[in-house]
């Protein structure tokens, strides 16, 4: 049986001050609020996941990503263990988990609503959601960004780093990860030791395709993150997005 694990550190939750690291295994450090919709999504000071900003006053990110404590939403963030002038941090007031998530791999997904509105700037912007049930084709490079880890068993990342990821055939996905690959949800992709990719603590964060979020860092092989036998799983966004915006048309701030 394959074992694997969704891309959250759970022991994130210690203070990390002075953690050290360039958390995408390999890549490059991106240029900084290059991605203004990037969240860290952080309990007790620390970052736990990722996360991207589709409106004011919603973060979208992984459903596996809820914490038992009260999450704090860190926007406009380059370095998360600073205290940045470009960071807005926001309370989360409501969790909205896909109604279908049970704590497995599938409708892994999640929106977060603030208790206040983000202030959008040139550190914090929106980003729009891809077209219902689009096809992202395969081969295609997608990027993917978060502050995870550098390598594996180490430290998360400082900074945003971010690298990029190639779009695997579906057919392949289920091949290999088997009854864990749902198709109609989920998207996977095929990397390189030398580029590297997701790891742990880069859940909740976009698969950036053709500028559109398609992805959600979902899931990867747990013995090791890096094995590209192992594609990396994303939550398919286009599948979602009729969910996504029956939630956030019912919030107290309908657009």
């Amino acid at each position: 049986m394959i074992h694997m694990h969704r891309i959250i550190c759970v022991f994130l939750l210690v203070s990390f001050t002075g953690a050290t690291g360039s958390g995408i295994v390999g890549g490059r450090v991106a240029k900084a609020h290059s991605r203004p919709y990037m969240a860290s999504l952080q309990v007790r000071g620390s970052h736990v996941c990722g996360g991207m900003l589709i409106r004011e006053d919603f973060v979208l990110t992984a459903a596996h990503c809820k914490q038992p404590e009260a999450m704090t939403v860190v926007l406009g963030a380059h370095d998360v263990t600073k205290e940045e002038k470009s960071q807005q941090k926001i309370q989360v007031a409501k969790y909205h988990p896909h109604r279908g998530f049970t704590g497995e791999h599938d409708y892994d997904i999640m929106l977060l609503e603030l208790k206040q509105n983000a202030t959008l700037n040139k550190y914090v912007k929106l980003i729009g959601l891809p077209k219902k049930d689009g096809k992202t084709p395969a081969n295609i490079n997608c990027a993917v960004a978060g502050w995870g880890w550098t390598e594996r068993n180490k430290n998360p990342s400082n900074v945003l780093k971010e690298t990029t990821e190639k779009i695997q055939f579906s057919s392949e996905c289920k091949n290999i990860w088997q009854e864990y690959f749902n198709p109609n949800n989920m998207i996977c992709t095929k990397f390189s030791k030398k580029t590297g990719g997701v790891c742990k603590g880069d859940s909740g964060g976009p698969l950036i395709c053709n500028s559109k979020p398609q992805g959600i860092t979902a899931y990867t092989w747990a013995k090791d993150c890096t094995n590209p036998k192992y594609p990396h799983v994303f939550t398919k966004v286009g599948a979602f997005v009729p969910w996504i915006k029956e939630v956030m048309k019912g919030s107290r701030n309908v657009a």
